[in-house]
């Protein structure tokens, strides 16, 4: 189609009987408290019945806007970040932005500025705590900034948007004292984050509450080789073994089962486990992993609504999602003992 024949704004409000600036508030996303709903509804049909798309090229020149964000997360093999990006994409893309997608090159460590000029690049960023480091080396301080799974109290963005890990980790050992567990040990991430800082808190406060029950931690770095290397260790180690396992995530859940059942100990006959996430894997591994459900695809989605509010000029609030223990196969009752 050319130039020539293209629908215009003007097309379009002679469709929707209303003025050009009703289709400016109504497609710029900005007519809530402006226009009525229905009057909204009609330019909205009379736009998709034309064709009409609005120049975003033209208007991002008139407010410097690049419609570009930023997600900054630590690694792009992990199932979790993956659902991440796909939540905060979809947001994206629904209001006209791209996303760019920057994993740490260290992991949880700084990282180098990608950009020529970050600020002149991008109009905003979303980041996990544990890529936050990385931050530092982008130089983003100048835009907008949400952080994911970070303190609220200290973190350093325009707002955080938070999963509920600490009652997470209540619902998960709860079910394992409900049961009668009282020897736990937790197999937690060698990851010096927020986010693990908030799970060791919740977990040994829950264990401390029930009088008789004892919680050992052993650290190790985030895999499964590394975990069935602990565990196994854990296992041989003289005298009584727990009865449970708390890991911090699925990997080391799925790492702690397969070490069990190479030393013969019968999951959850013997050793109960449980994992954080529920990746795939939990669901792959067999018996399957009893694990706390995160939300991660809405995670993102949430995370990319904060920003963009912040790109706009507003001020998002903090938020909390909830998060389920979704109860399968590697856990059951404490084993008797004499």
């Amino acid at each position: 189609m050319s130039a020539a024949s293209r629908p215009t704004s003007k097309d379009v409000a002679r469709a929707a009987e209303v003025s050009q600036a009703a289709v400016s508030l109504v497609l710029g996303g900005k007519w809530p408290g402006r226009v009525s709903a229905a009057t909204a509804e009609r330019v909205r049909a009379a736009a998709r019945a034309l064709g009409y798309r609005p120049n975003l090229a033209a208007r991002d020149l008139r407010t410097g806007r690049t419609r570009t964000a930023l997600l900054v997360v630590p690694a792009l093999t992990n199932e979790f970040f993956a659902r991440v990006h796909a939540g905060a994409a979809s947001v994206a893309a629904a209001h006209g932005f791209g996303v760019l997608l920057y994993p740490s090159p260290e992991g949880t460590g700084p990282a180098t500025d990608p950009f020529a000029s970050a600020p002149a690049a991008l109009d905003g960023v979303l980041a996990s705590s544990m890529a936050a480091q990385a931050l530092s080396g982008i130089g983003a301080g100048a835009l907008p900034l949400v952080m994911l799974d970070s303190d609220p109290a200290t973190g350093p963005g325009t707002a955080t948007v938070n999963l509920a890990i600490a009652d997470g980790m209540r619902q998960a050992s709860g079910h394992l004292l409900g049961h009668g567990h009282r020897d736990l040990v937790h197999l937690a991430a060698d990851v010096d984050t927020w986010t693990f800082e908030v799970r060791a808190a919740a977990l040994a406060a829950s264990v401390s509450a029930v009088p008789g029950a004892r919680l050992r931690t052993r650290r190790c770095a985030l895999g499964v080789a590394e975990a069935q290397a602990a565990v196994t260790a854990l296992l041989t180690a003289p005298g009584e073994r727990p009865t449970a396992l708390v890991c911090d995530d699925d990997l080391l859940a799925a790492g702690a089962c397969k070490a069990a059942r190479r030393l013969g100990v019968r999951v959850p006959g013997e050793l109960s486990v449980t994992g954080f996430d529920d990746l795939t894997l939990a669901t792959a591994v067999e018996p399957e992993l009893t694990t706390v459900t995160l939300p991660a695809e809405e995670f993102g989605a949430r995370g990319m609504t904060a920003l963009l509010t912040a790109v706009d000029g507003g001020s998002p609030a903090d938020e909390e999602l909830p998060v389920t223990l979704t109860v399968r196969g590697s856990t059951g009752p404490a084993p008797a003992r004499t």
